[in-house]
This record gives C-alpha cells, sequence and structure tokens, in this order.
C-alpha cells in the first residue's frame, strides 16, 4: 500500500484525496503551523474542493510527482485546505491573490511566510512553472528574507483593508428612484436571446433572479419581469440542467446554458429550488413546478446522508473525464430507446455527429419547442408527455449502471440551512408536506447535535463527527432556514431557537468599527485578518442574510435593536449597490421590502391551515406569516379566538381583522 500523509485523517472528502500524495501535506491546525515557526519555514497553502476540475488536474500533474514533492517538502510547511470546510482562510488568502494578480479562483496555491502572511501565489500552475516559482521564492527567502518580509507588510495591509464597510447615516427616505438607478444600468446586461447575462460563462446567480422577480412584479415592470421568465425557461432547457436526473450544474461554459462545468453543488440547487419555487408561486408555469419538483428528487436520491443532512457536492468528472456519466451517444442512446428514437432524439438534441463537439457526444438539452415537435411528428401533446417520462425511466436505468461522479459526503451547517429553507419554501407553495418533514427533521438533527450547550453551531459534520467552529454563512442560512420553518407550521420552537442565534451572533461577531458582522466568531481561531463578507455571489453574503434576518426577527418579536442594527447594515451598503447591482442582489431584496414595506400577515382561529393553504396561492414576495392558536408573539398577542381571521399590518399599521383570504388580500393592493 502506498505511503500517506497526515490528511488520512481528515473529515473533508477533497483532503482525503490527497492522503496518499507524496507531498507531505498537513491540515490548517496547530501542528503544522507551529512546525513552520519552529524551522523558520514558509508555509505553501493550497486550497480547493472536491468538485474542483482544474484542482484535480494539478493534484495529478504535480501533487502526485515525487520530484514536485521532493521540492515543496524541502522548503516548505506544505498545507492543503478544503475551501467549503474553511472559508475563512480562503478567503483571507483570495484577498492576497487577487491583490497580487488582479484575479482569483481555485486551486488556489499561496506561498506565505512562517507566521502565515502571504509573499506571492497564484491559481493553477503546470509542473515545470511550478517547481521554478517553488525555487526562487524559496531562495528569496534564504538569500534576502527582508525583501520577503517587506512583500508580506504590504499585502497583509491590503488584505485588512479591502471591503472595509463603515457606517453611514440614511440621510433620506429610500424610494423607487433608489430602485431604478440599480435597475437601469442592470438590464443592459440581460441577454434577450437566451436568457441570464450576455456574456459567458453563465452562472445561475439564483438571488439575482430572486430580487428581480420580486422587483418585476412590485414594480410592474414588465421588461425586467419577462427576462427572468425567459431566463428560468432557457436554464431549465440547457445542458446545465440534467434533463434526466435532475439538478442544476454549477455553470455553463457558452452563452446558451449548454455545456456545463458538471459538478453539481447543494447551494446552487437549493437556491434554484426556492427561486423556481417561488416564480411558479407567481407565474403558475407548469415547467418551473417541474424544475422544482425533479430537483428536489434529485437531492433526495443522491444528496441526502441517513441522519437527513444533505451532502456537499457531486464532482464533474467520473473515470477522470468531465462529463463522462451524464453524456450520450447516437448509438447508445438511439438502442435505448428504441423506436422512440427518432422523437426523443429530437426532443433532446442528440445528433449523429454529437452536440458536444470535441467529444462527438450530446448533452441532452432541449433546443425546439413542444408545438414544434408536435406538428413535425403530428402527435398528440398526451402521448409525447407519456413517451418523455418513459424514456427518462429507461436512460436513467442504463446511467445508473455507469461509474457515478464522486461524492463529497460532508454536511455543512450553511448549505443545509439553505436547503431547509428550500424545501420548507417549496412545501408551502406546493402544499407537500414530505418536504416540510425532510427540512424539519434535518434543522432538529443541526439543532442536536451540531450546537453546543453555550449555543454555538459547528460547520461541518461527517462520520458522527463536528469539529469546525461555525462562521457567520453558518447561522446567517440557519437562522433564515429557522424562519421558513416557523412559517410553515407556526411552531414557536423555530423562531426562540432563531433568536437565541440571532443573539449569540451579536455578541460573538459584532465589530465596534463597522455595522457589518465579522465572519468569524470572536471564539475562532485568530487568522491573520477578521474579514467582512458584504458582496452576494454565486451564494448570498452572510451580512446581507444577517442583515434580512434582523429585519424579519424584530417585526416578529418587536425588537427595536434588531431593527436598527438591520437599518444601519444596509444605510451602510446602499450607495454601492447601484454601482453593480448584481454582486448586492440580495441587499437589494431589503432595500425593495423598505420601499414596499413587508406585510405581516397573522392567521389565528381553527381555521389557521385552511387559510394558509389558501393564502399561499397567491404571490406576496414582501410578507412574513405568522399564526396559531396560542402564542407569545406581539403581532398575536390577545389575538386568539376559535374564530377565523386574518390581520394586515404594514409599517406599524394594522389593518381591521377580516374573515376571508379574499377581504385580506383587498389590504395588500
Amino acid at each position: 500500500m502506498s505511503e500517506t500523509n497526515s490528511l488520512i485523517h481528515a473529515s473533508s472528502p477533497y483532503l482525503l484525496q490527497h492522503a496518499h500524495n507524496p507531498v507531505n501535506w498537513y491540515e490548517w491546525g496547530q501542528e503544522a503551523l507551529e512546525k513552520a515557526k519552529a524551522e523558520n519555514k514558509l508555509i505553501l497553502v493550497s486550497i480547493g474542493y472536491s468538485a474542483c476540475h482544474w484542482c484535480h488536474v494539478m493534484e495529478r500533474e504535480s501533487f502526485e510527482n515525487h520530484e514536485v514533492a521532493e521540492v515543496m517538502n524541502r522548503h516548505f510547511v506544505c498545507i492543503k485546505v478544503d475551501r467549503e470546510e474553511r472559508p475563512d482562510i480562503d478567503q483571507i488568502y483570495m484577498y492576497a491573490i487577487q491583490l497580487m494578480t488582479g484575479s482569483g479562483g481555485w486551486p488556489l496555491n499561496c506561498i506565505c511566510l512562517p507566521d502565515q502572511r502571504p509573499i506571492y501565489g497564484g491559481t493553477y500552475f503546470r509542473k515545470n512553472d511550478w517547481i521554478n516559482i517553488l525555487e526562487n521564492v524559496a531562495a528569496l527567502w534564504a538569500n534576502e528574507p527582508d525583501k520577503a518580509i517587506q512583500y508580506a507588510e504590504r499585502l497583509t495591509s491590503g488584505i485588512k483593508d479591502s471591503e472595509k464597510i463603515i457606517a453611514a447615516p440614511q440621510t433620506e427616505a429610500y424610494t423607487n428612484e433608489h430602485l431604478t438607478e440599480i435597475i437601469e444600468p442592470w438590464k443592459r446586461h440581460f441577454d434577450i436571446g437566451y436568457g441570464g447575462y450576455n456574456r459567458a460563462p453563465k452562472f445561475p446567480l439564483p438571488n439575482n433572479w430572486v430580487f428581480l422577480l420580486r422587483y418585476g412584479f412590485l414594480k410592474d415592470d414588465e421588461s425586467v419581469f419577462t427576462a427572468v421568465c425567459h431566463t428560468l425557461e432557457e436554464m431549465s432547457r440547457g445542458g446545465i440542467y440534467d434533463q434526466i436526473g435532475g439538478g442544476f450544474a454549477r455553470y455553463s461554459v457558452d452563452d446558451k446554458w449548454h455545456v456545463p462545468h458538471f459538478e453539481k453543488m447543494l447551494y446552487d440547487n437549493a437556491q434554484l429550488i426556492s427561486l423556481y419555487a417561488e416564480a411558479y408561486q407567481c407565474t403558475k408555469f407548469n415547467s418551473f413546478k417541474q424544475t422544482a419538483v425533479e430537483t428536489i428528487n434529485w437531492v433526495f436520491d443522491e444528496m441526502t446522508s441517513a441522519d437527513g443532512l444533505f451532502y456537499s457536492a457531486l464532482d464533474a468528472d467520473s473515470e477522470g473525464v468531465e462529463g463522462k456519466f451524464y453524456v450520450w451517444d447516437k448509438a447508445e442512446f438511439d438502442q435505448v430507446l428504441g423506436e422512440d428514437a427518432q422523437l426523443l432524439g429530437a426532443y433532446y438534441n442528440v445528433t449523429e455527429e454529437g452536440n458536444w463537439e470535441e467529444e462527438q457526444t450530446n448533452i441532452l438539452r432541449k433546443t425546439i419547442s413542444d408545438d414544434e415537435l408536435l406538428a413535425k411528428f403530428d402527435i398528440e401533446a398526451e402521448v409525447l408527455y407519456d413517451k418523455i417520462k418513459s424514456a427518462k425511466a429507461k436512460l436513467m436505468a442504463v446511467r445508473s449502471k455507469r461509474v457515478r461522479p464522486g461524492l463529497d459526503d460532508k454536511c455543512l451547517t450553511a448549505w443545509n440551512g439553505m436547503m431547509i429553507k428550500a424545501l420548507a419554501d417549496a412545501a408551502t407553495i406546493l402544499n407537500h408536506n414530505l418536504y416540510y418533514e425532510r427540512a424539519s427533521a434535518a434543522a432538529s438533527f443541526i439543532l442536536n447535535n451540531l450546537k453546543s450547550e453555550k449555543g454555538r453551531l459547528y460547520r461541518n459534520y461527517k462520520n458522527g463527527k463536528a469539529s469546525i467552529t461555525g462562521f457567520l454563512d453558518d447561522y446567517a442560512f440557519f437562522i433564515e432556514a429557522l424562519i421558513a420553518l416557523y412559517e410553515y407550521d407556526f411552531d414557536e420552537k423555530w423562531l426562540d431557537e432563531a433568536k437565541l442565534l440571532t443573539d449569540y451572533v451579536i455578541a460573538n461577531f459584532s465589530d465596534a468599527d463597522s455595522p457589518m458582522f465579522f465572519y468569524t466568531s470572536a471564539e475562532s481561531e485568530d487568522l491573520i485578518a477578521r474579514k467582512h463578507e458584504v458582496m452576494d455571489n454565486v451564494i448570498p453574503a452572510s451580512n446581507s442574510t444577517m442583515a434580512q434576518n434582523l429585519a424579519k426577527l424584530a417585526l416578529l418579536f418587536d425588537i427595536d435593536l434588531y431593527t436598527e442594527k438591520a437599518a444601519a447594515m444596509l444605510a451602510a451598503v446602499q450607495p454601492k449597490i447601484k454601482t453593480y447591482g448584481s454582486a448586492y442582489s440580495n441587499w437589494a431584496i431589503q432595500l425593495l421590502n423598505e420601499i414596499y414595506g413587508i406585510n405581516e400577515i397573522a392567521i389565528t382561529g381553527l381555521e389557521t391551515d385552511v387559510v394558509k393553504l389558501e393564502l399561499s396561492g397567491h404571490y406576496i414576495p414582501n410578507k412574513i406569516t405568522l399564526g396559531g392558536t396560542k402564542s407569545n408573539l406581539p403581532l398575536l398577542k390577545g389575538k386568539q379566538s376559535n374564530e377565523t381571521k386574518v390581520y394586515i399590518c404594514r409599517n406599524k399599521v394594522c389593518q381591521l381583522p377580516v374573515n376571508t383570504v379574499e377581504d385580506a388580500l383587498e389590504y395588500l393592493q
């Protein structure tokens, strides 16, 4: 058996992949950091994640190579980091690489002084370039240490100063004009042909489309609303969506959503389930509902642990080839589907030469409309849909016998929070109690197993162990999930837990010099900087999510401190939103709520569930819902009776109670 390094004891599948490298890798921790100091050796921090294609390429070319390993082991203390387990470390060295090179990405390789301060780095390096860099930087440290220390000082001060958000008083009331100045420049980037933005690669960026859907609906802006619906339709018809098994890949390398980077991430799919369910609630387009349901089924089938938590990711590669698990050549496709092959080949764009040019294989996607297909083959819609259903089952049966892509089976609190919220959203909108049961079970598991007696969350769970102190996103997304669960079942235990966690965040993540929360807790280990995460990316920023949680909990519990904190956070960021709307879309949702107000809908009486179900058939994007027969919440106190009533309040003004949803909706016009 080959030799192993100390990563053999890691919980992360990504780190375990490197446990048999000849590089003497360490996990980030005391042993490695103290060794670097004691031996006055440079630290090499190499960061990636299990579904990252180029991370695997660099491993094959360099980290599995004995010649490269010899250079790395001689000059450096080598530390491997899974960015999904330790985003705090990734965040700091990503800023360093961006300051040095102007861009970032993974694999991320950063060379640091023995005290962790960075001096050189980049992303993917070819083997020979990598050896040259290692030897040059090692020579610099040996011969001109003062120069290396100067680099480190400059970079570290740049890291500390970057994205510093200071308090800014709200000088005027927010108005529709503030929204217009965000939207007008944003609109110019819409791709009218294929949806999304007019660039490649194309990422789904679900939070962008949630904001634009709500804005388009509330403002009655048809151009924005149409762009959202078109984007959702095109994404679900493209190769980025797994037409057979459900679920979305991380992004499309082209501008047509055709060729995906095949890895599937839990965080993308959780957000997309929420987005498609919300879009269905708004439009009643069945294709949106179908996409949400198929994606949930994929999560249940392939991404759910025995404990009821959700796994992190599926790799892009299988058998060392990207996408091999998902693609079809025409001969195999035809053989599986027999007499229906011609019809289904047209439906899924399967051709002899292949629609993925370099591979001569086909990525299943829909390029012609159902109506065109029905006319071309002269068949009824019912017949087509029956044949599609049958074809999916046959193709799935064959595909399931292939070598599967690697599964990253660690469970992260933040991403589980997103998935719990997605299931609670889908349960409400699609009236499907199983989704709620799965969400409730996962949330209960986290509360029972990933929360310490002192109220601290852990970030990770694998093989019965939670080992990493939670970061701000773990709290933010899990609190959001707890609020969503309450809005489904009106059980106040969820809100009580959400409030306890929020108070823990205020106590342990606050920054005396900024309205923003630090990404790391005061109880986390010290790194060279404590950062704020402010810009919304493929995942909304932990600070924007926390600001929305505070605003909602402030209304539910009537806590002025929460209101003031949320307002201060938005005021500090608001001037930046118009400069780059898509990077502040979750903040823009909070701004939308400020301008249109949040409708507080309280339902009381014995028919609460009936009213809630009827209400969920209507799209009210700016609302919180509360209810039940017994409650301590300020909005429900003194309102309990057997008679069913609906109370609507907005901006601290309440209307008279009504008895029907129809009458309640009158107040919401």
